[in-house]
């Protein structure tokens, strides 16, 4: 049996089109969350060979398989929550809103929606939740690409409005050029206030001494 993600998951559904979906951007100190959906061909061979979860995949094999799913795709759409949606709602549910504009953005609406992860978002058509999904189902897969490709691109573009953080090579991650922009500078207007290692610079303390900075990250919450 071939590994990686497949179409099975996409053909159990019946009654209309299935798109995957999927976030890039939960983790980050700094910049949106993006989502991606993407509703793939029915017949395989029209379908870009070398799909997988986005971060198995190196940026240059990213940026060529973003142009071949757009170029085969039934429809696809990407959709940004902003860092003030991210503060206003929290993470989760600004990767839920992300997710919705994903999908309203398909020029095809989808009656399905694959959705990697756990928690069954609030979207614009019937949600089947899938752990692992990248790994598991092609459409989710192309959604882990293009959403990922689009953030990192967004955050190269921010690294030209805030120079100093190093936003084009860790498209603001944990990165130690990142926590000694973050003392050295201070946090910028696309910095996550809420992000443990933000707090703790606007404390006035250095994040450097304080042990794991991913820890108390504000993933779920009301």
């Amino acid at each position: 049996m071939a590994k990686g993600p497949n179409l099975l998951l996409e053909r159990a559904f019946v009654g209309g089109p299935v798109c995957g979906v999927d976030e890039a951007g939960r983790g980050p100190w700094a910049g949106p969350v993006s989502a991606a959906a993407v509703i793939l061909p029915d017949d395989p061979r029209k379908i870009p060979k070398g799909l997988d979860d986005s971060k198995k995949l190196n940026a240059k094999t990213r940026e060529a398989l973003e142009l071949e799913i757009k170029e085969t795709a039934v429809a696809w759409g990407v959709g940004f929550a902003s860092v003030a949606e991210i503060a206003s709602l929290n993470i989760l549910h600004a990767t839920g809103l992300a997710m919705r504009r994903a999908i309203e953005a398909l020029a095809v609406k989808p009656a399905y929606a694959l959705v990697d992860g756990n928690y069954r978002f609030d979207l614009p058509c019937e949600v089947k939740t899938v752990v692992g999904g990248d790994g598991k189902s092609k459409s989710i897969a192309a959604a882990s690409i293009l959403a990922k490709v689009a953030r990192d691109r967004l955050m190269t573009e921010m690294d030209k409005l805030y120079p100093g953080y190093g936003f084009a090579s860790h498209k603001g991650y944990n990165a130690p050029a990142h926590i000694e922009a973050l003392v050295s500078l201070g946090p910028c207007e696309i910095h996550r206030l809420a992000w443990r290692p933000v707090r703790l610079v606007l404390a006035g303390k250095d994040p450097r001494l304080e042990g794991d900075l991913q820890d108390e990250l504000p993933f779920g919450g009301a």
